[in-house]
């Protein structure tokens, strides 16, 4: 039966317009054949450093790796890019995306990224350092799965305050006063002092803080206070010198200095109105044996007061003069030359009852 199949196939194509026929399909067949082999091509696929080769009649590089399964992430890198064709021999590169846990001041975040280094991480996801700007690792450090790294946001200001300066408190002796006595001359107030600071922030806390200049803008007021130290003897009845005693309720012990009414003393000329007038309205007089004129502080001793003046005798406390403060008393006398001999001396002053 063999034999006689041969024999028909023989009788069939010994034909001469059939012979032709399958001889054309039988060059297409290998021609198509030809064609398919050469367009089959070997690509290297690299993933994180693993590579792969295959064989693909694909050449787009998605394509390419979507037929062989290769599974990509919205981060990952591929080269050259999805779009492009490749020729047999090249590779693709594909740079798996990795976890990294970054952050920011004090924003903490995980994100994906395939960059090598933290500085390209950085860059791809639009992070900027500031000058004064702290990170955790150097920008060139390449990265790995699972990285921690920080940032810390630095920024300095010089910021200016106000100080207040203390007053100091000066005591002085007064013996106008009563021994005890405080009086307050002079109300003290605080100055105050501006300060120029540099503070350094990290994060948004303050971290630093560094005096860089200072300088007082008001000077503060001292306060002062007078403390009395007159001290005021005991009532007692005071002997005269010619006998006899004075019945007085005080005694002062005050320096005593000596005037007349002449220009030189009071100011005023004869002709004035007020020429040899007091300060009570009275004329100023000598009497060695009644009452002589004599000017005094009035905050010590009022006027129109009977006073006993050692040494010059009985007075009434009838004028004021500037100088005339405190424990003071100034005698009136009616010649220079008395003025001259009296001089200047300390003694005791009694309030005579």
């Amino acid at each position: 039966m063999f034999n006689k199949i041969k024999d028909d196939i023989r009788t069939y194509f010994s034909n001469g317009p059939k012979k032709i026929v399958f001889v054309s399909v039988l060059v297409a067949l290998c021609a198509t054949l030809g064609v398919l082999m050469n367009m089959e091509k070997s690509v290297n696929i690299v993933v994180d450093g693993k590579e792969t080769s295959v064989m693909t009649y694909k050449s787009n590089v998605a394509d390419i790796l979507n037929k062989n399964n290769v599974v990509l992430g919205p981060k990952d890198i591929v080269e050259p890019d999805l779009q492009s064709n490749v020729k047999t021999g090249d590779t693709i590169k594909i740079r798996k995306a990795m976890s990294v846990q970054l952050t920011v001041g004090n924003d903490v975040k995980t994100i994906l990224t395939a960059a090598n280094t933290v500085g390209d991480m950085l860059s791809q996801e639009k992070i900027t350092l500031g000058k004064e700007d702290k990170i955790s690792v150097p920008q060139q450090t390449e990265i790995k799965d699972g990285d921690k790294i920080s940032i810390t946001r630095v920024s300095t200001k010089v910021e200016k305050k106000l100080q207040p300066i203390d007053f100091v408190t000066e005591v002085k002796k007064d013996n106008s006063l009563k021994n005890g006595t405080r009086k307050v001359v002079q109300e003290g107030k605080a100055g105050q002092r501006e300060i120029n600071e540099k503070v350094i922030y990290e994060n948004g806390k303050i971290v630093s803080r560094e005096v860089v200049n200072q300088a007082i803008i008001q000077q503060p007021t001292k306060k002062v206070i007078a403390m009395g130290t007159l001290q005021e003897q005991a009532a007692q009845p005071q002997r005269l010198s010619r006998g006899g005693s004075i019945n007085h309720s005080k005694v002062y012990r005050m320096r005593a200095t000596a005037y007349t009414e002449s220009y030189n003393d009071t100011g005023k000329r004869p002709g004035d109105s007020d020429f040899g007038i007091t300060a009570s309205g009275t004329r100023v007089r000598r009497n060695a044996n009644g009452y002589s004129t004599v000017a005094v502080d009035p905050r010590i001793i009022p006027l129109g007061t009977k006073l006993y003046v050692e040494g010059y005798g009985y007075a009434i406390a009838e004028d004021t003069g500037g100088a005339i403060k405190g424990n003071k008393i100034d005698l009136y006398f009616n010649s220079d030359s008395q003025v001259s001999n009296w001089g200047v001396r300390y003694v005791n002053v009694y309030i005579v009852n």
